[in-house]
């Protein structure tokens, strides 16, 4: 064949590009066309609210359209072949796949929880809990590792999934099994927590118990991934980042508006950072503050009393609560005090076992609000302590720094090790396009990014300046809704009996401070709908991309890569959407219970990925003396170092085993949300070792 000839059927001919053109210009006008319409509702609803509409009609419209939505997205994309299940054809335009990366990336963790986290952390974290930008910085950096390192290479070899990577470079069934095992593991992590924020969404949306919520989610996570694989699930990310765009930008531009006539809130927060350092400079040395901090320092004192002797506290509880209960009644007391008081002793509890782990966790949380601006960093502070202070000072100041940097690595790390973020770079036309791809994802994430830390201070501010210091029978309807969804996301007490809201008697959790905004800020319920709508959709999506990474590594991974079972592409596919129905089940069913956050959640997937996948990945790519024996060692020992050291620090784990079988404290101090730290060193540690003592000699000519 002639050499011409050889060139042109390796490059597109203008067939294909005027074909490519075509199709994109179709995406581009459907894709306009869709987002004209979600605004276009928008308004609609804005106008029928004005007009009278009840919010309970709201929620479920907002909780139930873009979910058919979705489904009806996902119902187009429906498609028994394996390219396009797997792979969808490998057709996406770079800057549609950026787009669905990024809604599979804005996860349940980046919109609902990190704003959350910005304003309970600050900047730097706290001692116990890292966090603060490492999150931001953390992942935004993962995306200029995936670029150079990693989804070029991978695309270049037109893989399926990233267990795919391991058997092709480093030959054998072994390496591909623990890729499959490892991407289970780190993705039923991630997804579990995704799970969680659409049953709180939609129990917030409709009014329904959070059980029911999930359940009511998730059939909106199957409809879209389960009929049409990578091409349904793609083409519904791309609408979901328009709802998660919009809800995202118009509150907090709004709030932005609101508080400095400027609704671009990243330009402009800044000089909001000193009024909130003034605000907490003087609520440090407020009267009100300190006796409510003086309320707390007394509930713990008496609560380590209680805990030196559970049985006999927990029944003098018990008679206690009998006797008052049994006074108010012969005097016919206040039917409020009355049923205060029942459902007091009804909420005792029966055996002390449990009630000392309820002691524990009300002793530490008393702690906490004991401490200045209820146990809260100064949000502006880098970190805690002082690198010139005193031993203890020196001590903190170290101790958070260095876990910020561990946490900081672990999620850049692991973004280059995510087995459903990798893959969605596999749909690309081409490599170059795979960069591209890339970039497109950074821009529609920063987009969001940059405004999460103005977020976090348009809302504490608004809290210290509109909450504080308002009576309890003046507060906003909207602390009361929230309060009865779920205490841990919101809780007031008046403490010191003054009846005027402080800043100690105030507790929000991470989860609620994106989707309560709205209502902060004062806009329309709609908004509200919207917000939630679209946290709904950044759940949904990366719910969608992470059951079919499991499913296929299940199926396609593990039981049909064994010589026993052999199967056409079409009864593969088949069964990869059964298995996804049942790990979506199974994911419902743990995150029912309720057992974290959102975000330790997601972060600890980053940290088991970083382990499991990254050092042999890099090293296979980059390196040809990597060996097999030296990719199954380095994976299998950072995963387990890094499993290990998290579950050594689980309060269940440390129940059930003896304490010589766990990990003895904190190594190096780096917090367990930061195993991935360890696992990294000795993952790479181990496939350098071993690849170098298992490589064969050249063979003498």
């Amino acid at each position: 064949m002639p050499r011409t000839s050889g060139a042109n059927a390796s490059s597109p001919t203008s067939a294909q590009r005027e074909y490519s053109r075509i199709y994109q210009w179709r995406i581009h006008r459907l894709v306009a066309l869709y987002t004209l319409s979600v605004v276009g509702f928008l308004a609609l609803m804005t106008w029928a609210e004005g007009r009278g509409l009840s919010r309970h009609w709201i929620g479920p419209i907002f909780l139930f359209i873009p979910v058919m939505v979705y489904a009806v997205v996902g119902v187009l994309g429906r498609t028994s072949s394996a390219d396009e299940y797997y792979v969808a054809g490998r057709r996406i335009p770079p800057m549609y796949n950026g787009m669905a990366a990024a809604a599979d990336w804005m996860s349940a963790a980046s919109f609902i929880s990190l704003s959350g986290a910005l304003y309970l952390q600050g900047f730097g974290g706290t001692q116990g809990q890292p966090g603060g930008l490492a999150y931001l910085l953390g992942w935004t950096g993962g995306f200029c590792l995936v670029a150079m390192l990693v989804a070029p290479h991978l695309r270049s070899m037109n893989l399926y999934t990233l267990p795919d990577f391991f058997q092709q470079r480093f030959g054998g069934k072994w390496p591909r099994i623990i890729a499959a095992l490892a991407t289970v593991l780190c993705s039923f992590t991630y997804v579990v927590a995704q799970i969680y924020g659409v049953g709180l969404i939609a129990s917030r949306l409709t009014g329904v118990q959070f059980e029911i919520g999930i359940m009511l989610g998730l059939g909106g996570v199957l409809l879209c991934s389960f009929l049409g694989g990578m091409r349904a699930v793609t083409w519904t990310q791309v609408a979901q980042y328009v709802v998660i765009l919009l809800a995202f930008l118009i509150p907090v531009s709004w709030l932005a508006y609101k508080q400095l006539g400027n609704p671009v809130a990243a330009m402009a927060y800044a000089g909001q950072l000193q009024k909130i350092a003034e605000l907490e400079a003087h609520l440090l040395v407020s009267p009100q503050e300190l006796a409510v901090r003086e309320v707390f320092r007394a509930r713990a004192d008496a609560l380590e009393v209680k805990l030196k002797d559970v049985p006999l506290a927990l029944e003098r509880d018990r008679l206690v609560l009998h006797e008052r209960l049994r006074y108010l009644r012969s005097v016919q007391g206040e039917v409020g005090q009355i049923m205060a008081t029942s459902r007091e002793y009804a909420n005792l509890p029966r055996q002390p076992e449990v009630a000392e782990k309820r002691w524990r966790q009300q002793l530490q949380e008393y702690r906490d609000r004991s401490q200045p601006l209820s146990g809260l960093p100064r949000h502006s502070q880098p970190f805690g302590g002082d690198p010139d202070g005193s031993p203890q000072e020196q001590a903190q100041f170290h101790d958070e720094r260095i876990n910020f940097l561990a946490l900081m690595l672990c999620l850049m790390v692991g973004t280059a090790g995510l087995p459903h973020l990798l893959t969605r770079y596999y749909t690309v036309p081409s490599v170059s396009g795979a960069r591209t791809s890339v970039a497109w994802t950074l821009f529609f994430i920063g987009l969001l990014y940059l405004t999460a830390p103005a977020l976090a201070a348009l809302i504490k501010l608004e809290v210290m300046n509109n909450l504080v210091g308002v009576r309890f029978d003046e507060l906003p309807a909207w602390i009361a809704q929230w309060s009865r969804v779920d205490a841990s996301l919101l809780s007031i007490e008046d403490v010191n009996g003054d009846g005027v809201l402080q800043f100690g008697e105030l507790r929000l959790g991470a989860d609620l401070i994106m989707l309560a905004t709205p209502e902060i800020g004062g806009l329309p319920y709609v908004i509200s709908g919207l917000v939630a709508a679209g946290g709904l959709a950044a759940a949904l999506s990366t719910a969608d991309g992470l059951l079919l990474t499991i499913s296929n590594a299940l199926v396609r991974d593990l039981y049909f890569q064994t010589g026993q079972h052999k199967a056409s592409s079409e009864l593969r596919v088949i069964a990869s959407k059964f298995v996804l129905m049942i790990v979506a089940l199974s994911a419902a069913f743990v995150a029912g219970r309720r057992s974290s956050d959102i975000l330790p959640m997601v972060a600890a997937s980053f940290s088991l990925a970083a382990s499991a996948f990254v050092p042999a990945m890099v090293l296979g790519i980059f390196w040809r003396g990597a060996t097999r024996a030296g990719a199954i060692t380095g994976m299998v020992s950072g995963l387990a170092l890094a499993l290990y050291y998290m579950l050594s620090h689980a309060p269940a784990v440390q129940q059930a085993l003896p304490r010589w079988l766990l990990a003895d404290g904190l190594w190096w101090g780096i917090q367990p949300i930061s195993a991935g730290v360890f696992g990294l060193a000795i993952g790479l540690l181990m496939t350098v070792i071993v690849s170098f003592a298992t490589q064969q000699a050249p063979a003498k000519k």
